[in-house]
C-alpha cells in the first residue's frame, strides 16, 4: 500500500495525537522524558510491523513533506541563534566536538573488535559502528554501494539500514533518561531567563500568536531559505557540498544576526511567538513520519553478531555521554541537556538529538545553547569527520 503525500500527513497527524494522548496519560513517559513523536511513532511502526508479519500488507510513505519539515525546523533554529549565544556556547561547542570526534574512532573500534571476536568480518562492525549510528540512514545508504563493490560485503545495505533503525529509536528513548538522572543526582536547575527555544512546557500557557506574527515569521522563514537556495550552488562551485538543512540553519543565523543590524528601527520580535509553534510543528511530524516509516521487520533478519554489537554501543554511549561527556561540558545543566542531545547523536541523527533535548527542557527549564551547540556538530562537523575516520578504517581492515 502505497500512501500519497497528503495521505502521508494525515498519517503522521493522528499519530503524533496518539503520542501526545498517550504520553499525557502515562506519567512514566513525561518522567523519563521520551518525545511525543517518539511514542506515537514507535507504535506506529509497530503496529505495520504486524500487519506486514500477519497480513503480508507492506505499508510506503511518501517521505517528501517530511523533508521539507526538516529544512523548516533547521532554519527556525538558525533563526533562533544569537551571536551572543553561540559566543557563550563556543568553549562548549569544541569540547562537545573534541569528544564526539574521538567517540567515532572508539565507536568503530568497538564495533569492528566485536565482529572479529565472534568470527566475522571486520567491516561488518563499521556499519554496527559510526556509519550506521553517528551517520544515520543517509551516510548508510551513501556508503553501502562501495562496501558490496570494493569489499564484497552483499548485504551491507539491510545491515546498515537495519543498525541504523535500532540507533534511531534507541537514541530517542535513552537519551531523555540519562539527562533527568544527572539533573536529579546532581540537583541541577536551568539558569536561563529566555523563553524555551523549542517547545512549551506541559503546563505553560500557549504565548500569544496573531495573524501579523504568524505572517512575520513565515516571511523571515521564506527569506532565511531562500538565502540558502542561493548559497547552495555557490558552495558547490567552491567544493562544499552540505546538506539543504545544514545549509538552512547557517543562513537563519546570518539573517537573525545581520538584518537587525541592517534595519534597527524594524521590530524583529514580532514573529517571535510565532517561531517555537512552527518549530514544534515541524520537528514533531518530522520525527513522527521518520519513525512511523520505519520497517522493523529488518531487525529480524540480523545476525547474532550484530544484535551484540548493537547492545555494546547502547552501553558505550550510556557509559561515554554519563561520565566523560558530561564532566567535560561542566556538570550543569547545559551538559545535561547537550548530553540527551549527544546521546541522540552518536546512536540517531540531529533530529533525534534536538527532540530528547526538547523533552528534557520541556520539563526543567530552558537551554539555548544547547539549541545551537549539539546541532551545529551534529549537523556539519560530525559528518566531515566520521568520513575521513570511516575511510581509515577501511584501509587498516583492508
Amino acid at each position: 500500500m502505497d500512501l500519497t503525500s497528503r495521505q502521508t500527513v494525515i498519517v503522521a497527524i493522528l499519530i503524533f495525537f496518539l503520542g501526545k494522548f498517550i504520553n499525557r496519560k502515562v506519567a512514566f513517559l513525561r518522567e523519563y522524558n521520551i518525545p511525543e513523536p517518539v511514542t506515537g511513532g514507535i507504535l506506529a511502526s509497530v503496529f505495520f510491523w504486524l500487519l506486514y508479519a500477519f497480513f503480508g500488507l507492506e505499508v510506503t510513505f511518501h517521505l517528501f513533506t517530511r523533508d521539507i519539515l526538516l529544512i523548516v525546523f533547521f532554519t527556525t533554529v538558525g533563526l533562533s541563534a544569537r551571536f551572543k549565544t553561540l559566543k557563550s556556547g563556543g568553549i562548549a561547542l569544541v569540547l562537545l566536538l573534541v569528544a564526539a570526534v574521538f567517540y567515532l574512532g572508539l565507536q568503530n573500534f568497538a564495533g569492528v573488535t566485536v565482529a572479529r571476536l565472534m568470527g566475522r568480518n571486520g567491516i561488518i562492525g563499521l556499519l554496527g559502528g559510526s556509519i550506521a549510528l553517528s551517520g544515520g540512514h543517509g551516510t548508510t545508504i551513501a556508503w553501502a554501494p562501495k562496501l558490496v563493490e570494493k569489499y564484497g560485503i552483499s548485504n551491507a545495505m539491510e545491515i546498515g539500514v537495519a543498525c541504523a533503525t535500532f540507533g534511531l529509536v534507541i537514541g530517542g528513548l535513552i537519551g531523555g533518561p540519562i539527562a533527568r538522572f544527572l539533573i536529579n543526582h546532581y540537583k541541577l536547575q536551568s539558569h536561563s531567563h529566555a523563553h524555551l527555544t523549542v517547545g512549551f512546557e506541559y503546563k505553560e500557557e500557549s504565548p500569544q500568536i496573531d495573524v501579523n506574527s504568524f505572517l512575520f515569521a513565515i516571511l523571515i522563514l521564506s527569506l532565511a531559505i531562500g538565502l540558502a537556495i542561493q548559497l547552495k550552488p555557490l558552495l558547490i562551485g567552491v567544493g562544499i557540498d552540505l546538506p539543504d538543512f545544514v545549509i538552512c540553519l547557517f543562513s537563519g543565523i546570518v539573517l537573525t544576526n545581520l538584518l537587525p543590524l541592517l534595519l534597527p528601527r524594524l521590530d524583529w520580535t514580532v514573529g517571535a511567538a510565532a517561531m517555537p509553534l512552527i518549530a514544534d510543528l515541524s520537528l514533531g511530524l518530522f520525527l513522527t513520519i521518520s519513525l512511523m516509516s520505519l520497517q522493523l521487520w529488518t531487525l529480524l533478519g540480523l545476525a547474532a553478531p550484530i544484535i551484540v554489537i548493537l547492545l555494546v554501543q547502547t552501553i558505550m554511549i550510556t557509559l561515554f555521554a554519563g561520565l566523560v561527556v558530561f564532566r567535560l561540558l561542566g556538570k550543569d545543566y547545559d551538559a545535561a541537556v547537550m548530553v540527551s542531545g549527544y546521546t541522540g547523536l552518536a546512536l540517531g541523527a540531529t533530529p533525534t538529538a534536538v527532540a530528547n533535548m526538547t523533552a528534557v527542557t520541556e520539563k526543567f527549564g530552558p537551554s539555548p545553547k544547547s539549541f545551537i551547540v549539539v546541532p551545529l556538530v551534529g549537523a556539519f562537523f560530525i559528518d566531515i569527520a566520521n568520513a575521513v575516520i570511516i575511510e581509515l578504517f577501511l584501509r587498516w581492515l583492508s
